[in-house]
């Protein structure tokens, strides 16, 4: 199996974890897939957050899915920068996803960072994705 969008396979399989009403869900490690998770966490869409490593001895990152009265706590995440079509903005133009109800999240030069701090940073960026 070839992985051509690493971060786009990552927000897939949270997504149908959550639509399949599965506990958890978990993902090769890599930096950037734990910064994703962490502000995930950091915003109160899923519950825990913690690392491990597979049969193969290969690290991996365990994500812990949150419901609410018995739905999925992340209603939509989508990617908004793709490898054929890159997304990048300043720290003005920014997206508010649902009017600042969501979050985007972006790869600025100081690392993984959601919309509000890399506004207050005054940073900007590649638009990785944004959660609602």
């Amino acid at each position: 199996m070839s992985i051509h969008d690493s971060i786009g396979d990552f927000i897939t399989v949270i997504r149908n974890a959550g639509t399949a009403g599965k506990a958890s869900c978990s993902y090769p490690h890599s930096n950037l897939r734990q910064g994703i998770a962490k502000i995930l966490k950091d915003r109160g869409f899923v519950e825990e957050l913690t690392e491990g490593v597979n049969d193969k001895g290969i690290k991996k990152i365990d994500i812990q899915l949150k419901y609410v009265n018995g739905e999925h706590a992340i209603r939509g995440i989508s990617r908004l920068s793709t490898p054929g079509r890159r997304s990048y903005c300043g720290y003005r133009e920014i997206p508010q996803t649902l009017g600042g109800l969501g979050i985007s999240i972006l790869s600025t030069p100081k690392g993984i960072m959601d919309d509000k701090s890399a506004r207050s940073n005054k940073l900007g960026g590649e638009l990785l994705c944004s959660v609602w």
